[in-house]
């Protein structure tokens, strides 16, 4: 089951277990129950702090795991391997009572929240935004008596998948009822059940002093700044949704430079390891709703409002919010987002396995969304609005070469066709006839680039191009004085992750120099040199 190199690292990381676990398993003679009770007796094997029992759970194949002596509240139905294992080895570290990273309040508050918590969630094997969620629940359920958590592998009980209509992951129900859908984080997941923890958190963040630079994003351009900012030796924080942004959506990253492969979940946490290294205030479960100047303590200061009701204050600021994908914006698409509507083939396309589905796009992100489909999906029709593909001619042929890949140029999606319940097929005419044609289909995924997040910004005087993109000079100063932006949300031509870092470490020492400029008085008096000449300094 396991190979030599896993087996050693995860006994390395098994030695970190303090106290006894158990690891009940419930199984039959079927192949993957199989399966998982070979893994369950490896990982037994690797410590002696570790002890095997049977067990029936309602989940059948199921693995739960538990301090020894106590009722489990983590458990996995389905062989959590793939982008899952690092759920079960964090979840055996937890059980055995290793240490969490995460912030000490947070995790004193999920101790004391009350009520009854039961979630469970669906993902797939593939999909690289479901471990940051069950992970998440797992260390709840871990540190909370009152919650539990069992993480369902979909392709394993697809009758409950199409009991409850699941075609998107990862979906989290709580008591039966549907939670969330898509990518939470703790402090999100935290926020959603403990009433009156996001007033007491804007309260405690509008109560923090003025910072030298705030960084407003926690992507690849937000962690260069911010790490630039901090090595400056001025107090810098850095405020996001979540930690890593969109690099989080991204499996395969081969462009890196000197990193041949990587992924985006782990680039994400390198990111964020780093950012903390140098004691910046990371301020995570936070969206930016308003951008202002204000005078505080006779200062000019920019204010930062955030959704919370929080506000934050810094005497300038780096926006690197990065972008989202594009939406179809027609009929249709919003009825039927997460019911056959998708926007990341890696984590829905297993969902569509053996049915027929269409990509919207051309460029890069639609080919490799179409090469990645056709391994899974029975039929993919590529549809592209121009009358040639944009993508690398590399990724064209290698598409074109695939059996079950059709592309259409010229073709532009009118509308998402469903039953009421799930996508069906798409609506399409045909730019050069003018006819209008019909698919017949189950998903449709969306891949026709980005937005940048600056709708916050409209009326802060912040100048932004035709599509929103903030405009910035060669040092990533924008309009207002003090406001610095980076990355995709910008007018930088080329949308990529060198570039961003590269762009948020340009924007952070440009906020340093705006500051070194802006704390010296416009006149400096006069002081003789050494020549005998009068030396004078203006800002």
């Amino acid at each position: 089951m396991l190979d030599a190199n896993v087996k050693k690292q995860l006994d390395t990381y098994l030695q970190n277990i303090v106290n006894p676990i158990e690891i009940s398993v419930s199984a039959d003679s079927s192949p993957k129950a199989v399966e998982l009770s070979s893994l369950a007796s490896e990982i037994a094997e690797l410590s002696d702090k570790i002890s095997l029992q049977l067990e029936s759970r309602k989940r059948t194949p199921s693995m739960a795991i538990a301090p020894a002596g106590e009722n489990a509240r983590v458990s996995f139905a389905g062989i959590p391997m793939g982008h899952e294992f690092t759920s079960l080895v964090l979840a055996l570290l937890q059980a055995g009572g290793h240490p969490s990273k995460a912030d000490p309040e947070l995790l004193e508050q999920i101790r004391n929240i009350q009520g009854e918590f039961h979630f469970e969630t669906y993902i797939s094997l593939s999909c690289q935004n479901c471990p940051d969620v069950v992970q998440a629940l797992n260390l709840m359920a871990t540190l909370n008596p009152n919650i539990t958590h069992e993480m369902i592998d979909g392709a394993l009980f697809q009758d409950e998948v199409d009991q409850r209509q699941i075609m998107a992951v990862p979906s989290v129900y709580l008591n039966g009822e549907h939670f969330g859908q898509g990518r939470m984080s703790l402090e999100e997941i935290v926020a959603k059940i403990d009433t009156g923890a996001e007033q007491r958190k804007a309260e405690e963040l509008s109560d923090r002093e003025p910072y030298d630079v705030l960084v407003l994003g926690g992507g690849p351009a937000g962690a260069a700044a911010a790490i630039y900012a901090a090595r400056k030796g001025i107090r810098t924080a850095l405020v996001a949704e979540r930690f890593g942004g969109q690099v989080m959506d991204t499996v395969g990253i081969e462009n890196f430079i000197s990193v041949p492969y990587t992924e985006g979940p782990k680039l994400a946490a390198s990111l964020e390891q780093h950012v903390k290294e140098y004691g910046v205030d990371i301020i995570t479960g936070q969206r930016a709703a308003q951008l202002s100047q204000q005078e505080l303590k006779r200062e000019q200061m920019i204010e930062l409002q955030l959704q919370s009701g929080a506000t934050l204050a810094s005497k300038s600021v780096v926006l690197a919010t990065g972008a989202r994908w594009r939406e179809l914006g027609v009929p249709g698409e919003a009825e039927y987002r997460t019911r056959g509507v998708a926007y990341c083939p890696h984590c829905d396309g297993p969902f569509f396995k053996g049915k027929h589905v269409a990509v919207i796009g051309g460029g890069n992100s639609g080919i490799e969304a179409a090469i990645d489909l056709a391994g899974i999906v029975k039929h993919v029709t590529v549809l592209e609005f121009a009358d040639i593909l944009r993508a690398d001619e590399v990724l064209v042929r290698k598409a074109q070469s695939l059996p079950n890949v059709d592309i259409i140029t010229n073709a532009q999606t009118t509308e998402v066709l469903g039953d009421g319940q799930k996508v069906n097929g798409l609506q399409y005419t045909d730019r050069v006839s003018g006819d209008s044609k019909k698919l017949e289909l189950a998903g449709v995924f969306v891949q026709i680039g980005l937005v940048p997040n600056t709708e916050f910004l409209k009326g802060s005087g912040v100048a932004m191009n035709r599509v929103g993109e903030i405009e910035i000079d060669t040092r990533g100063a924008t309009s207002i004085p003090g406001v610095f932006a980076a990355g995709d949300a910008t007018t930088v031509p080329y949308k990529q992750i060198v570039i961003s870092m590269g762009a948020g470490a340009t924007a952070a020492l440009g906020a340093f120099d705006h500051l070194i400029r802006t704390s010296v008085p416009e006149q400096v008096q006069e002081a003789p040199r050494n020549d005998g000449k009068a030396l004078s300094m203006a800002s």
